[in-house]
């Protein structure tokens, strides 16, 4: 959708079992597709926005986060950790990893699900929390383009917490692992965010090392009545465009990246990688 030169990669529903991906983006094309209105016109203009409502469709029809391999073994894959040298399994990472090298996208969004759970200051449920699949300031991230990566994806989640806190149905917090003493960041190189913010190279699809900036938003999708429903996937809608209005307008590279740090968030004790090991902070300090 679009005409302009800034390619956009947006997906939902990576989890057979977290539909608001798909509802957020089917309604997210709907918009762009036949608004008038001026944000939509300058979406249009300046992005080419490549959409992926349901990445995982067999886990969708089973309702399952994985998917099942169609192969006689019937083993499940999780297609989120399915971007690394070692794995492309499933057919459908081989696909959309195929297609996003032939887009080389400029940034992206990925829409999850996540537990309820509440803040920590005021005992309201959180409606949203806003992730970097490699941590800000930590072990990975700053070191990616001289620290580009890091403080532009700050300035994305900043700017969608500054634009989402004026609705006063979404209680926005950070994204976070593990329990009260034990909380963690996550700094997870085998997700597909962080794989495209590394320039992953497999079968030598991406021999330039294309990378990108990537965050995830991250809504409670538990057992929920159709009026909270309704909320959760409307903030997804609201996010998500006003994300892509600000990237467009350059309203997102005007912002503070330090805002990140400002957004609610619970004492983090250290990292959590993808190899379940925990690290502790690093001495550099957020700039």
């Amino acid at each position: 959708m679009g005409t302009g030169a800034t390619k956009v990669w947006l997906q939902g529903r990576i989890h057979g079992n977290e539909p608001y991906g798909t509802d957020t983006l089917l309604d997210v094309l709907k918009t762009l597709g036949s608004s008038g209105s001026p944000t939509a016109r300058a979406i249009r203009a300046a992005c080419t926005v490549h959409v992926i409502p349901m990445y995982n469709p067999d886990g969708t029809e089973l309702y399952i986060r994985h998917t099942v391999l169609q192969d006689g073994t019937e083993r499940r894959i999780d297609l989120n950790r399915d971007w690394a040298l070692n794995a492309f399994v499933a057919k459908e990472s081989k696909a959309w990893y195929t297609y996003w090298t032939q887009v080389k996208p400029d940034w992206g969004l990925d829409i999850h699900h996540q537990g309820l759970k509440y803040d920590t200051e005021t005992d309201e449920p959180i409606t949203m929390s806003l992730g970097i699949s490699l941590a800000p300031s930590g072990p990975t991230l700053p070191d990616i383009r001289g620290g580009e990566f890091d403080r532009t994806t700050r300035r994305m989640q900043g700017y969608v917490y500054e634009q989402l806190s004026r609705y006063g149905y979404v209680n926005i917090d950070r994204y976070s692992v593990g329990g009260p003493g034990q909380y963690r960041e996550i700094d997870i190189k085998g997700g597909v965010a962080s794989a495209v913010m590394l320039g992953l190279n497999w079968n030598n699809l991406n021999p330039s090392g294309h990378s990108h900036p990537m965050v995830f938003f991250e809504t409670y999708g538990g057992s929920i009545g159709q009026k909270s429903r309704g909320k959760a996937i409307q903030q997804n809608v609201r996010g998500a465009t006003e994300l892509l209005h600000g990237m467009a307008t350059g309203a997102v590279a005007a912002t503070d990246p330090m805002i990140w740090h400002r957004i609610p968030h619970v004492p983090y004790v250290g990292y959590f990688t993808d190899t379940g090991a925990t690290t502790g902070w690093p001495t550099r300090p957020p700039v």
